[in-house]
């Protein structure tokens, strides 16, 4: 069975930088027990008042950013869409009541093909794209996450992708400083939520607002650690492995964990 996954995508201009995380996640795929049949990403890019998955016949490059280098703008990554693989995400979340939107012609944000031109280079694997709902908080996606977990069994690579610490307005003061050491309190909260995931107190993960330290510091607005919540979800109660943990920029830790890890 295949994993659930969190993934830190980090700064758009990560496909371009000689980080540990790049080469993490450029090392992954061949851990993974089984080839996936498709892909669902969740990216903390994609943000929509109901869930909205796409389906186009070839997903577009969305480039979501400015300012940046030139070669950052030529990367394309046209995996094809799956109508299969939106129509069962739209079936397994209808069994609690969701009603999910369609859209047949968004693309891949960089949340998404990031991670994905680094794992699966030849973007040869279908991927559908699912939104987060940021204003429903962490145990609506953790809730998300089990309804989507039949998914693992059935060939399906559910990847979560956002950033564990990602305190934007710190980022700006970091931004040149590509391997800048963190402050500390970016690592008391990475510790904390690392801890508390490995020990599997979901309550107080699903209530790390509250109890981890510097969490509104490192998270001022949620969308980048909802699809944690949703990959741990996904898990069925299955102990979580932190594959990796790295600082780029000072501030924005790419930390990534599987969830019921096979292989």
């Amino acid at each position: 069975m295949l994993p659930s996954l969190f993934v830190s995508h980090g700064a758009p201009t990560f496909p371009l930088t000689d980080a540990p995380a790049r080469t993490f996640l450029e090392g992954y795929a061949a851990r993974l027990p089984e080839q996936p049949r498709a892909i669902l990403v969740v990216s903390a890019h994609w943000e929509a008042a109901k869930p909205t998955i796409n389906a186009p016949a070839i997903n577009s490059t969305i480039h979501d950013f400015h300012g940046f280098p030139a070669q950052l703008y030529s990367i394309r990554y046209p995996a094809a869409g799956s109508v299969w693989l939106a129509d069962r995400v739209t079936e397994l979340l209808a069994t609690d009541g969701s009603f999910v939107e369609r859209d047949a012609q968004r693309g891949l944000d960089h949340g998404a093909w990031v991670p994905l031109s680094l794992m699966f280079p030849d973007a040869d694997i279908p991927v559908a794209q699912l939104s987060v709902e940021t204003s429903k908080g962490a145990a609506y996606h953790y809730r998300l996450g089990q309804s989507l977990a039949p998914l693992r069994e059935e060939g399906v690579l559910i990847i979560g992708s956002g950033s564990f610490t990602h305190d934007l307005s710190s980022f700006r003061e970091y931004y040149h400083a590509l391997h800048a050491t963190a402050p500390q309190w970016v690592d008391d909260f990475a510790d904390w939520m690392t801890i508390a995931l490995e020990q599997e107190r979901v309550e107080d993960v699903l209530d790390y607002r509250e109890r981890a330290p510097f969490a509104r510091r490192n998270h001022p607005t949620e969308e980048h650690l909802l699809p944690l919540f949703v990959a741990m979800g996904a898990a069925n109660g299955q102990f979580p492995e932190h594959l990796h943990a790295s600082t780029t920029h000072g501030v924005l830790r790419m930390d990534a964990f599987a969830f019921g890890e096979t292989a």
